[in-house]
C-alpha cells in the first residue's frame, strides 16, 4: 500500500481517539507499549499515525498557507471592515477567542503529544538497542519523529513566540499542564535534539517513499531552519507593560548563522538534490502525483489524493459550482484560488524570469469552464492548482482537499538559507554565497542567452553585505510566492514594518491617483525603481484564446485561456472582427462618494490603516493609532512601530492553565 493511502488510514483512525483540548490529547499513550513497540511492523504503524497529524486542515492541510499566511508584498488576502474583529490575523487583527486560534493550537499540540509519545516510547522499547538487528531503521524512524515534532514546534513559535514546552508525552508529565518555556530555550533544544540523531538517519534516495519520508537531508535542513530562525529577529513581550513588544536578536546570534551554514553546506556537499527541473514542473508533477527523490523537494507532506491537503484547492485559478458541480470543459470541480498574491507583486519582477509568468495569474473560470478577467487587489497563484492535472481529474462535484504534495522544505531554501548565514557571518557574500544565489537564479532564467545576465546580476549585488541580503531577500520573494515564506523572511531580518509600510502605500496610491493624483507615487517611484503606478491601466482588453497545449505556456491543455493586450497600457488594440476585443474596467479603488476604497484602506487594519478621516495611522507599540511617518523613499525600522504579530494563546487554553498562562502583547486574555 502506498505512503499517502497509509497516512489516510492513520488520519481517520486518529479521528476516533484523539480529543479536542490538546491538555487532554493522551489517546495514543492509552495504546499497550509492548504490543505498539513488539515489533518492527507495529513501530512503524505508530510511527505512520505521528505523520497523520501534518495532513491536518487545521496546520500544513489549509491553514498555515490560508489563515495563518500573514499579509505581506507577496501573499496577500484583502479585508473592507473597517472594525476590529475577532479572527482576523491575517491583517493582524483578532482576539484569544478565534475559533481558528484554537483548531490550529489543538492540531499541532496534537502532533505534538503523537510525537512524543513514540520517542518515548521508542527509547523505552527493548528493541532499541545496539545489538538489534533492525536498529539502524529504528534510528531512522527515531529521527523521523524528532523532525515531526520540530516541525510543530518550530510552526508555533512562529505565530506565538513562547510557548508550553515538553519533549515528554502526557501520561510521563507530573504536571498535566506544560509550562511556557522561552523560544530561545525551546530552539537549543530541539537543534541540539536533531544534531544528536542526524548522523544516524538515511538520505532520501535510500528510503522506500523517499522524499514523501523524512531523511537525514531534512533532518540537516531542519536544524539550519531553526538555527536561522533563532539568530534572526522575532518580536518579544514587554511583560511589565504589556506593549505590543520590542524587535530583538540573541547577543549569540552569529552562533547560530555559523550553524545554518555547518549544515546547509552539508546537504549542498551530499549532492543528493539540485534544481533540474524547469520551476513550473516541480509544482506540475507535484499537481500530478509525481514524486523525484533528487530534484528541488526535501521533504513533502504526503496527502491522500481527494481526502487530504488543500494545496491547489486554495490556489490557482478560482472556480465556482452551479448547483453543486461544474460542467462542461471543466472537469476539474471547484477551486477556492483564495491563496492569492499581491497584484502589485508582478512588478517587482525582472520581466524575463520565468516565475513571473507562473506564479501570476489575470483569469479565472466559471463552473463551464469559460476564463474570466481578473485585475483586482490580488492575483491568482498558479503554483499549484487541480486544473494542472494531467491525468484522472478529481471530477465536477470535487473541492476542498485534492491530495496534492506540500514541499515543505525545499533545496532553493538550503541555498538561499546558506547564502544569508554566509553573507551574515563574513560582512558581505563570500564566493560560495553568490553562487548559492546563482544556482536559485539560474533556472528562473534558463535560456542560454540570459546565463551572463544570471553571473551579472549576483555580480553587481554583491558590493556590500546590505545589498546582497536584500537581494537573497528578494530572490526568496520570487521563489517562495505561496509557501508562507516571506512574512517570517521580513521579521528574522527586522524588515516587515517598512514592507508593510510600502504595500499600503501602493493601493493608496493606485486609489487615489483613479480618483485625481496622490503625493505617494513619487516616493514609491524612488523606492521600487520605477513608476508603474504612472502608468497603471485603469482597463484592460480581454478575449478568448484557443488552449496551447503546451504547458510550458499555461500547465492546463484543455481549457481556453484568455489573450490580454499588453496590460501595463490604456492602449485599444487593432479591431479583429474574428475574434473581437472585449473591455473590462480594472483597479476600481476609488468611489466618487467614498473615495478610497475599504479594501485599501483596511487590509493592514492591526498595522497601518486611515482613521475615519482618511489619514493614514500606523498603531503604536502601546495599541493607540498614530500618524503614519510622512512618505520616505528610505523608511528605516527605527523610524516605524513594530508589527504585532504574534498572535494571542486561545482564551480556552488560558481557562485549562488554571491561570499559568497569560497574553502579553497588548491582548487581554
Amino acid at each position: 500500500m502506498k505512503l499517502k493511502n497509509i497516512l489516510w488510514i492513520g488520519a481517520a483512525l486518529t479521528t476516533l481517539t484523539a480529543c479536542n483540548d490538546y491538555l487532554d490529547v493522551d489517546a495514543p499513550s492509552k495504546y499497550d507499549n509492548g504490543y505498539v513497540f513488539g515489533g518492527v511492523n507495529e513501530i512503524n504503524t505508530a510511527l505512520n499515525g505521528v505523520y497523520a497529524q501534518l495532513l491536518s486542515g487545521d496546520t500544513y492541510g489549509s491553514a498555515y498557507l490560508s489563515t495563518f499566511c500573514l499579509n505581506s508584498d507577496v501573499d496577500f488576502a484583502t479585508n473592507s471592515n473597517e472594525q476590529p474583529g475577532t479572527n482576523n490575523f491575517r491583517r493582524f487583527d483578532g482576539t484569544s477567542e478565534a475559533g481558528d486560534l484554537k483548531k490550529t493550537w489543538n492540531a499541532a499540540y496534537q502532533g505534538i503529544e503523537y510525537a512524543n509519545n513514540f520517542i518515548w516510547q521508542l527509547e523505552h522499547s527493548p528493541l532499541y538497542t545496539p545489538s538489534n538487528k533492525d536498529f539502524e531503521t529504528l534510528q531512522q524512524q527515531m529521527g523521523e519523529a524528532k523532525v515531526m515534532r520540530a516541525m510543530f514546534y518550530h510552526d508555533l513559535m512562529w505565530l506565538w513566540g513562547d510557548v508550553p514546552f515538553s519533549l515528554l508525552p502526557t501520561s510521563q508529565m507530573a504536571d498535566k499542564v506544560m509550562p511556557v518555556a522561552c523560544r530561545d530555550t525551546i530552539n537549543d533544544r530541539l537543534i541540539a535534539d536533531l544534531r544528536a540523531i542526524a548522523s544516524k538517519m538515511k538520505f532520501a534516495n535510500r528510503l522506500d517513499n523517499g522524499i514523501e519520508r523524512i531523511s537525514k537531508e531534512m533532518c540537516w535542513a531542519m536544524i539550519a531552519r531553526l538555527a536561522l530562525t533563532e539568530g534572526g529577529y522575532s518580536l518579544r513581550p514587554d511583560k511589565e507593560h504589556n506593549s505590543y513588544g520590542i524587535m530583538l536578536r540573541p547577543d549569540n546570534y552569529r552562533d547560530y548563522y555559523a550553524l545554518v551554514h555547518l549544515y546547509c553546506d552539508s546537504i549542498i556537499s551530499s549532492g543528493t538534490h539540485r534544481l533540474t527541473k524547469s520551476y513550473r514542473n516541480v509544482f506540475i508533477d507535484e499537481c500530478n502525483y509525481q514524486v523525484d527523490n533528487s530534484d528541488d523537494p526535501i521533504f513533502e507532506i504526503p496527502f491522500a489524493q481527494n481526502s487530504t491537503g488543500s494545496i491547489g484547492y486554495l490556489q490557482g485559478p478560482r472556480c465556482d459550482f452551479n448547483e453543486g458541480s461544474t460542467t462542461g470543459q471543466n472537469v476539474w470541480g471547484k477551486a477556492s484560488g483564495a491563496a492569492r498574491v499581491s497584484t502589485f507583486y508582478r512588478y517587482s519582477f525582472d520581466p524575463t524570469d520565468e516565475r513571473l509568468k507562473y506564479v501570476d495569474n489575470t483569469w479565472y473560470y466559471l463552473y463551464d469552464g469559460t476564463p474570466q478577467v481578473n485585475f483586482s487587489y490580488t492575483m491568482y497563484n498558479n503554483k499549484w492548482s487541480k486544473f494542472w492535472s494531467k491525468g484522472a481529474p478529481l471530477g465536477p462535484t470535487s473541492e476542498g482537499n485534492t491530495g496534492i504534495n506540500y514541499p515543505y522544505m525545499r533545496y532553493a531554501d538550503v541555498l538561499l538559507m546558506d547564502a544569508e548565514a554566509l553573507n551574515e557571518l563574513n560582512g558581505g557574500p563570500t564566493d560560495q554565497a553568490k553562487e548559492d544565489l546563482a544556482q536559485v537564479r539560474r533556472r528562473a532564467f534558463q535560456s542560454a542567452d540570459q546565463a551572463e545576465k544570471v553571473t551579472a546580476y549576483v555580480n553587481a549585488v554583491s558590493g556590500s553585505k546590505e545589498r546582497f541580503l536584500k537581494a537573497v531577500l528578494d530572490e526568496r520573494k520570487w521563489e517562495f510566492a505561496g509557501e508562507n515564506m516571506r512574512w517570517k523572511d521580513l521579521v528574522r531580518n527586522n524588515l516587515y514594518g517598512v514592507a508593510l509600510y510600502y504595500e499600503f502605500l501602493r493601493f493608496m496610491a493606485v486609489a487615489e491617483n483613479a480618483g485625481g493624483s496622490s503625493e505617494y507615487e513619487d516616493v514609491l517611484a524612488e523606492h521600487d525603481g520605477r513608476d508603474y503606478i504612472a502608468t497603471w491601466p485603469y482597463s484592460v482588453y480581454y478575449r478568448k484564446a484557443a488552449n496551447p497545449k503546451n504547458t510550458d505556456t499555461y500547465p492546463n491543455t484543455t481549457l481556453d485561456i484568455l489573450e490580454l493586450s499588453d496590460s501595463f497600457k490604456d492602449v485599444r488594440p487593432a479591431a479583429d472582427p474574428a475574434n473581437p476585443w472585449s473591455q473590462a474596467d480594472v483597479y476600481g479603488w476609488w468611489d466618487e462618494s467614498q473615495g478610497v476604497k475599504n479594501e485599501c484602506r483596511y487590509s493592514l487594519y492591526g498595522y497601518i490603516r486611515t482613521d475615519l478621516l482618511g489619514n493614514p495611522v500606523v498603531v503604536n507599540a502601546d495599541g493607540q493609532p498614530v500618524s503614519m511617518p510622512a512618505p520616505s523613499a528610505d523608511m528605516q525600522p527605527s523610524q516605524l512601530p513594530v508589527v504585532r504579530y504574534i498572535l494571542p494563546y486561545p482564551r480556552e487554553a488560558i481557562q485549562r492553565s488554571a491561570g499559568a498562562y497569560k497574553n502579553y502583547y497588548g491582548y487581554l486574555n
